[in-house]
């Protein structure tokens, strides 16, 4: 795509309310927007082969990247990859079971950081991706990267595997907090080179994924969740100045504030459990958020999603607002109750 002339710049309505902004209506992504509830996603992978197969092929990433915004008015593309990318980076190994999710070896529950052989240029055909995407992308769509955070990481690196209530990560804390802390500042710097990276192969903002944080206790999240990000934020200010940066602790709750405050993050995403009258009440004056419909709304359809959605707009519509889910857009979702989303928001899909 054919760069703009010189001094000119164009207007990317996502990334100005990430920034402070209002517009109305409001610019629009969705979790996982990339992925399995498109048909054209699933031919590919069938095709393919396993996920990470396409995680480290930049041709097939930046075609699942890009399938959504063929389809809907999208004001952002999300890269396509996965939080678990930073580990494999620091040496752990990595694969995908079918049906049951990631698998890491060896579980650092059993295991120390000494044991594995960082290999950095797993994150090569990632900014490949990146680059990729960005020599094809509209100029007025922000572009977003994106990792998890150190909290949320950790607990699949302790465990070897994901768990509901991440609780090989939280004993582990509890009992060797010197060995949880070493995970948790090589999952940092790592993820700071992952994201500085993705700066300078071309995205515009990033999201830190803190998928797991509603699991710990409120001293534990100041410790595991709150301080990580906010040095993660510091250093990515000071290195890439110009990134614009999302936290997303999902589950967080009456802690929402303190981490709004804390961590340095330009905007902040809420989640479906999340009462965005209270969010806005609550959190700093005009800091942009982002959300918070729910999945499960959206797979309703009808009746049911024309309530949520309005309750949204109308609860956010005095703050800088991305519209978007509360978590990731679900497998089943019918491609028509998309559609009626984004007429709902005035956008014609």
């Amino acid at each position: 795509m054919a760069d703009q002339p010189s001094g000119q710049t164009t207007d990317k309505p996502l990334l100005a309310v990430l920034r402070g902004e209002r517009r109305d209506p409001p610019p629009v992504w969705m979790m996982r927007q990339a992925g399995r509830y498109l048909p054209e996603y699933r031919a590919l992978r069938a095709e393919k082969g396993g996920f990470l197969d396409m995680v480290y092929d930049p041709a097939a990433a930046a075609e699942i990247t890009l399938q959504p915004l063929r389809r809907f008015p999208l004001d952002a593309a999300i890269l396509f990859s996965d939080i678990l990318i930073v580990p494999h980076a620091l040496g752990q190994e990595l694969s995908f079971v079918a049906g049951e999710g990631p698998r890491l070896k060896p579980p650092l529950s059993g295991a120390e950081m000494t044991a594995f052989q960082a290999a950095p240029e797993r994150l090569e055909s990632i900014y490949e991706t990146v680059r990729q995407v960005k020599a094809q992308l509209a100029p007025q769509t922000t572009f977003l990267g994106f990792a998890g955070s150190p909290w949320t990481v950790a607990t699949y690196m302790v465990a070897g595997e994901g768990s509901r209530e991440q609780a090989e990560a939280r004993t582990l804390a509890y009992m060797d907090p010197g060995k949880f802390a070493a995970i948790i500042t090589a999952i940092e710097d790592a993820t700071v080179t992952y994201l500085v990276g993705q700066a300078d192969a071309g995205v515009d903002a990033v999201q830190l994924f803190d998928s797991w944080s509603g699991s710990l206790a409120p001293s534990e999240f100041e410790r595991w969740v709150i301080a990580p990000t906010a040095r993660i934020v510091a250093k990515l200010r000071a290195l890439r100045p110009e990134l614009t940066i999302i936290g997303f602790p999902k589950g967080a709750g009456g802690k929402l504030p303190a981490y709004a405050r804390e961590t340095g993050v330009h905007a902040l995403g809420l989640d479906e459990t999340v009462d965005p009258v209270w969010a806005h009440a609550n959190l700093p004056a005009n800091m942009p958020v982002q959300g918070n419909l729910d999945p499960l709304a959206l797979m309703a359809g009808g009746e049911a999603l024309e309530q949520a959605v309005r309750r949204v707009l109308s609860a956010l519509e005095e703050r800088p607002h991305v519209f978007n889910l509360g978590h990731g857009i679900g497998q089943f979702t019918p491609i028509e109750h998309v559609e009626q989303m984004f007429r709902l928001l005035g956008k014609a899909a």
